[in-house]
């Protein structure tokens, strides 16, 4: 009689709470910043956590053996937005930055883009139309349509030109387009690193970024057998289809996201 192979992947939220809560020393729990922690604004600078956010996850933190934000903001910005949190690690521009010991550590290939960046957001600025919104974030340019879908032709185009003119990387997301340094990181790589010796991991995303990570964790427990991960993604009227069409469970909103996790850490 053939063997019949344990399931290593919950087949549902309960099942995988309970299974957290068992590895809870050896579990990491990820989550993207925009649309996941914070309602997606018009103005990216106006964006702030849901109020009950911020003292969940420093909950979560003491439950667990890592909390981790990886986000498409730098990692100024996210400090800015958690500064009072001491047990959260940050991941910024798809992991070219992160926070350790005190500061902010660049991927050093990313360095030297600083520069080409700056001008780059100048001259967005200078020929972009209203009211498209320039977002710098020193290793890359953001071009928001949100306040003008009717732009996203103009502005795709604009930056497909950019791109290949200079060298860069083009990141696609909800009514923006990102341009980015040519090195070789993402989301996907940052959580392949961190759950490497992880026996559970969470990621929370909205965005098509965040599919990659959600590739990382199927990849883990693919040659992993004893490694379980959920993806979890968080509606949208943009990209939530593919999102959650990728994802093991999907939640209504980042207010969802707080509600979700509250319940959850009542199994710990």
């Amino acid at each position: 009689m053939a063997q019949i192979e344990r399931p290593t992947h919950p087949s549902s939220s309960a099942e995988a709470w309970a299974l957290t809560a068992e590895r809870a020393s050896l579990t990491t729990f990820f989550f993207d910043f925009d649309g996941v922690l914070s309602p997606v604004t018009e103005d990216p600078d106006a964006s702030q956590p849901v109020p009950e956010i911020p003292g969940v996850l420093e909950r979560l933190a003491a439950s667990v053996a890592r909390v981790v934000i990886v986000s498409a903001r730098p990692v100024s910005f996210l400090r800015s937005r958690f500064a009072s949190l001491e047990h959260v690690d940050l991941y910024g521009l798809y992991g070219l930055e992160m926070w350790h010991d005190g500061k902010v550590v660049t991927e050093p290939a990313a360095e030297e883009w600083v520069p080409a960046m700056t001008e780059l957001a100048e001259q967005a600025r200078a020929e972009l139309p209203e009211p498209a919104r320039v977002e710098y974030k020193r290793l890359s340019v953001a071009l928001h349509y949100r306040t003008d879908p009717s732009l996203a032709p103009a502005i795709e185009r604009w930056g497909h030109e950019q791109a290949e003119r200079h060298g860069l990387k083009i990141q696609n997301g909800r009514m923006v387009v990102e341009l980015k340094p040519p090195v070789d990181q993402d989301k996907g790589m940052v959580i392949t690193e961190v759950v490497r010796n992880a026996g559970c991991a969470w990621y929370f995303g909205d965005d098509m970024s965040d599919i990659k990570a959600f590739d990382a964790l199927r990849a883990r427990e693919a040659v992993d057998p004893d490694f379980f991960g959920m993806a979890v993604a968080v509606a949208n009227p943009e990209t939530g289809a593919e999102v959650s069409s990728a994802a093991d469970l999907t939640l209504e909103s980042p207010h969802a996201v707080a509600a979700f996790l509250t319940e959850g850490l009542q199994r710990f």
